[in-house]
């Protein structure tokens, strides 16, 4: 087998030549990029290496920016809830938002643009009744109801990037200037964009690689009055709003959007919020809007020699790589953060791309890398997390971003990622392009489905809030299990669940796009579930699955789960099922370990056949059923550690019938994984822990043996 060198990406920067030589001959790196805040001098460019060059499309062009003012990037914003205690209310609708980032667009007429809604009744007021103060940015509501509650959307222009803004407060940027964001469909723009790339080209011969960071639309970050995140949704489209897109939003699809359908009742559509008809349509809009404008810019980079790779962050709304559109950009890559297995395989399972890069943690950046600090903490927690995703689906390359000379100056931190960097390589060596053993097909139903592969519950890059704790824990563990894992939405159910997949995981909280919401009330999608599990198939549910209070019932799936949730409507009606099994296969492990993270509770038996696996506090928290040939598993939280990731393995086992296959590349401590390739005969016994540890190995033959293995240590077994 040919050895496979290189495969890493270093950052650099001006006046650190011989320390970057030095550190590419440690890693065995083969390409150097740029950050955010450094270039690469020319020295440094004419190194034996592929050259990243960083390339915005949208900002760092303040020149052209500040010359076409009318042209800047917009939002449609919410104001605060006001209640009006007279039939006259002023509403300050900038209250609660950074100045510096928005200004109201009195442009375009607001009249037209803008929306004042009472929200106590749902209705829009007609805009006689309403006048602008842009003096005060105060909207005046005359023939108002009293005590009842106002707001106001308005269309408002955006004044900094907030990815500049994140780094002027990260970095301390001090006076440097403020990166103004335009907008690719407004004409001058759009002409600048191309312009300036084929210059670029031209004036950048030695760069090898373009990366583009990212396109044209910043995912939703709006800043509060105090300059710190007042909203944030990796997923949100409400800066990629404007007249000319909504215009011709309205032409393509043959109605207009009002400025609720953006701003959602200032929940904006966040990833949480069950999508509704009109803001799928938008999505599919803009992704075909972006698609075509990105590729001229990649056809143009291509035209010039050079590859062009998108990175997964910033300005990537538009570009969803899970997207129908996406290939048709032209991408030669995309390079993305890693964070966890999760991220890791987000990245690595997107296709229409020659080559996946995860850019590993820490950056280095001061915040980490600072006297007193030790990085390697969290460089080996992030290798050994993402590990267990690389083993299931590895990305091409690896690599780190930020400002060498603060890593440099951490000895031991370097010597670390020297050794991450060779065992990555003796990985993609075996195992590239080689499908791993999966002992099930595993799909994750919610409303976004392929869309979001590897993004539920995701907050911001990579990031969740405490309430998703419980959910984000099954997403880490199934990204490095022997399962085949893929994403289905509520019109795949009513289309035919597919005949391969053995399990269906439906987790999260109730009325989220996670749980589904209003889709459990349609009676072709609970019928086609239910029919799944009957005839033989596996249904697993975390926190409130198919949770909708309906027709006498909160989880409309409690029969196939065997549990409901009391929510206060039948506590007249007595509970009496609480016996708990001591022994059943999915909890044979059990090691007094488990962790339900943000509990759901209330829960409780409908019949004595629902068999509790866990019962305390007056309620359970893991339950199993038997439904017709099929077989249910309930749990309230699954965060993620070692004892809830054997768990749910096991779980699946049982649903799908496969308690047999257990033991086929399997290892008894709750910190050892086996992942087996039979194409190559080989299988990797894998330690996720920081401690030496001593476990009882099955081989694919039924065979068992005793390994000890040291901390993180991997270890290759032949099967030949």
């Amino acid at each position: 087998m040919t050895k496979i060198l290189g495969r890493i990406t270093l950052p650099s920067e001006d006046n650190f030549y011989e320390e970057t030589k030095e550190c590419m001959a440690r890693l065995g790196a083969d390409a150097i990029r740029d950050s955010d805040g450094t270039k690469l001098p020319d020295n440094i460019k004419d190194l034996d290496a592929k050259i990243y060059t960083t390339y915005f499309v949208a900002r760092e062009h303040n020149e052209f920016a500040k010359a076409n003012l009318d042209e800047v990037q917009q939002f449609y914003l919410l104001s605060e809830y006001t209640t009006a205690l007279k039939d006259y209310v002023e509403i300050p609708f900038m209250k609660g938002y950074f100045k510096e980032q928005i200004q109201p667009d009195y442009r375009h007429d607001p009249k037209k643009w803008w929306e004042v809604i009472n929200r106590t009744t749902d209705e829009i007021v007609d805009p006689k009744d309403w006048e602008l103060n842009q003096e005060k940015d105060v909207v005046i509501i005359r023939n108002a109801k009293a005590y009842h509650q106002y707001t106001v959307t308005f269309l408002a222009d955006a004044l900094w990037d907030p990815t500049s803004m994140y780094n002027h407060i990260t970095n301390d940027w001090g006076d440097r200037e403020h990166q103004i964001p335009f907008n690719a469909i407004k004409p001058n723009s759009s002409e600048f964009m191309e312009d300036e790339l084929k210059r670029w080209l031209k004036d950048n011969p030695k760069t090898d690689i373009v990366r583009f960071t990212t396109f044209f639309y910043h995912f939703t970050l709006v800043f509060n009055e105090e300059g710190k995140e007042k909203y944030v949704d990796w997923f949100g489209y409400s800066a990629s709003v404007s007249p000319e897109i909504l215009d011709a939003f309205e032409k393509e699809k043959g109605y207009r959007l009002r400025p609720e359908d953006i701003v959602d009742q200032g929940y904006y559509n966040s990833t949480y919020r069950v999508p509704s008809k009109e803001y799928l349509d938008y999505i599919d809009f803009l992704q075909i809007f972006v698609t075509q404008k990105a590729k001229r810019l990649v056809d143009l980079v291509h035209e010039s020699g050079k590859e062009a790779v998108m990175f997964l962050g910033d300005n990537w709304i538009g570009t969803e790589p899970y997207g129908k559109h996406f290939k048709d950009i032209g991408l030669d890559g995309v390079v993305g953060s890693v964070g966890d297995g999760v991220t890791l395989r987000l990245i690595s399972d997107i296709e229409g791309v020659d080559f996946t890069e995860g850019r590993f943690l820490p950056y280095f950046f001061p915040d980490t890398f600072y006297e007193g600090n030790d990085p390697t903490i969290e460089s080996r927690q992030n290798w050994i997390t993402a590990r267990r995703a690389i083993l299931r689906k590895p990305v091409n390359r690896i690599g780190y971003g930020g400002y060498l000379s603060l890593a440099y100056k951490f000895s031991n931190f370097m010597d670390f990622i020297s050794d991450v960097a060779d065992e990555f390589r003796t990985i993609l060596e075996k195992i590239e392009n080689t499908k791993p053993y999966a002992s099930a097909k595993v799909a994750i139903l919610n409303c976004w489905g392929k869309l979001r592969s590897w993004q539920p519950y995701i907050v911001a890059h990579g990031k969740w809030y405490k309430l998703s704790y419980s959910y984000m824990g099954m997403m880490e563990a199934l990204s490095g299990m022997d399962m085949d894992v893929s994403f289905i939405n509520f019109d795949d159910v009513k289309n035919g669940i597919p005949k391969d997949i053995d399990v269906i995981i439906n987790a999260g909280d109730a009325y989220t796009a996670f749980s589904g919401g209003k889709y459990f009330a349609d009676p072709e999608i609970v019928s086609e579930l239910r029919r799944f599990v009957y005839e033989g198939g596996g249904l697993i549910g975390i926190g409130e699955p198919s949770a909708y209070q309906y027709n006498g019932h909160y989880f409309q799936l409690h029969d196939v789960f065997g549990v409901d949730r009391e929510i206060g409507f039948s506590q007249s009606t007595n509970k009496y099922h609480n016996t708990e099994l001591t022994k059943h296969f999915i909890i044979e492990d059990y090691h007094g370990m488990y962790s339900f993270g943000e509990n759901i509770g209330n829960i409780y038996a409908i019949s004595e056949n629902t068999q509790i696996l866990e019962y305390s506090d007056h309620e359970i928290h893991m339950a199993v059923n038997e439904y017709g040939e099929g077989r249910a598993f309930y749990m309230t939280g699954l965060p993620y550690s070692t004892a809830n990731t054997r768990v749910l393995k096991r779980a699946i086992h049982w649903v799908a019938h496969k308690e047999e296959e257990l033991h086929k590349y399997f290892a008894d401590d709750l910190n050892v994984e086996v992942a087996a390739y039979p194409e190559i005969k080989e299988y990797a016994i894998v330690n996720n822990s920081d401690i030496e540890v001593e476990a009882k190995v099955f081989d694919g033959k039924g065979e068992e043996f005793t390994v000890i293995l040291e901390p993180a240590e991997i270890r290759w077994i032949s099967e030949e």
